[in-house]
């Protein structure tokens, strides 16, 4: 299955990184390493980005 990167997840869903930061209660900075393969997401934080993108974890690339 094809999956979509975070920052993709994020564009569609109409989040700036800067929102998704504040929905998550992480820095932007945190985001935009996500998104760059810097770091990733606790676990604490995967259900909130579910819920930020409308979409299931399973159709997005997530760095580990």
């Amino acid at each position: 299955s094809i999956k979509i990167t975070l920052a993709a997840a994020r564009v569609n869903a109409g989040l700036t990184q800067k929102q998704l930061a504040k929905k998550c209660g992480v820095s932007e900075s945190s985001v935009f390493n996500w998104e760059n393969g810097k770091s990733s997401p606790k676990l604490k934080h995967l259900p909130m980005l579910e819920e930020a993108y409308g979409i299931s974890l399973d159709y997005v690339k997530i760095p580990y």
